[in-house]
């Protein structure tokens, strides 16, 4: 194992909305040690390439992750990338495959396994106390659209809400409930689709920007079995507070009903980790391509 002797080293590529987020919650948990920032709209930009640095956090538009993740592994750095890591499955092999080279921590920002409702959810299910599954729904509707123009060309973005949005979904669906084969797929809007469905065996998913859904967000899992189910979903239209309730016929008992500061809560475990030990994580590495691969099909399919 190797592992750091201090706090790790960090350097932040892109500090817009999302990535300061990200820089400030490793802050407050004084798990690492902020060493450097780049991004082109600040005027104290640094040239992280100039530090002695452990690791990198990359929240830049998502046609660079996977190149800026690849250049980060050649120079012996960790990545902790937002999500999606690529724009395709291929690009997520070839940054996998650079990690794997250089024996170097991937994470990913896929931020709704560190929701406590959801783990709670995951808890249920893994517990067999629902008995057999028969169907699980997982969606993601967001009110509001992405208010930078990348975002709707494809050959930036990868795609539009189902990259965006869907990637929690298919991730989810995949940590709770093991693999799944794509089984059909429904994209409507151009050039990048705006909504999405698809089921995936016995999980139906939909996403969706600017949806008129009544609130600001519309997001929630629901896993039914034979002997009950688990549900978690979004307090008054919130993006940020969740809660997860037991079914019971037709009682519910509440699992999760409490605010839970979880934003920025990946980026800190990942710091956590690394902190412990900088080496490859292989199995974690494939649950990423495996959720690209998933998205790959649904795309393809649909065209």
């Amino acid at each position: 194992m190797s592992a750091i002797a201090t706090r790790p080293r960090l350097g932040f590529l892109g500090v817009g909305w999302i990535g300061r987020n990200r820089l400030e919650a490793i802050e407050r948990a004084g798990v690492a040690e902020i060493a450097g920032v780049s991004d082109p709209a600040l005027p104290e930009s640094q040239d992280l390439g100039e530090l002695h640095l452990d690791g990198i956090v990359i929240a830049t538009p998502s046609a660079l992750h996977a190149e800026q993740a690849i250049a980060a592994f050649e120079r012996g750095l960790a990545v902790f990338c937002q999500k999606p890591l690529a724009r395709t499955a291929d690009e997520a092999r070839r940054v996998v495959a650079a990690a794997r080279s250089a024996d170097r921590l991937l994470g990913v920002d896929l931020s709704y396994r560190h929701v406590r409702a959801f783990q709670a959810a995951r808890e249920v299910v893994h517990s067999g106390d629902l008995g057999e599954l028969v169907a699980a729904e997982l969606v993601f509707h967001n009110a509001y659209g992405p208010d930078k123009a990348w975002f709707r060309d494809p050959s930036l973005a990868g795609g539009g809400c189902l990259i965006d949005l869907g990637i929690h979904l298919v991730d989810l669906a995949l940590w709770t409930l093991g693999d799944l084969a794509v089984d059909d797929v429904r994209l409507a809007g151009a050039p990048v689709e705006d909504y999405a469905s698809a089921r995936l065996g016995p999980v139906a998913i939909a996403c969706s920007w600017n949806l008129h859904a009544g609130a600001d967000a519309v997001i929630a899992a629901r896993f039914h079995g034979r002997d009950g189910g688990a549900e978690v979903t979004n307090v008054g239209g919130s993006f940020y507070d969740f809660r997860c309730d037991r079914l019971r016929g037709t009682r519910r008992e509440p699992l999760v009903d409490a605010r839970d500061d979880w934003m920025g809560r990946a980026a800190v475990a990942w710091a956590e980790r690394l902190a412990r030990s900088d080496r490859f994580d292989a199995a974690s590495a494939a649950e990423i391509v495996r959720v690209h691969e998933i998205l790959d099909d649904l795309y393809r399919r649909a065209r």
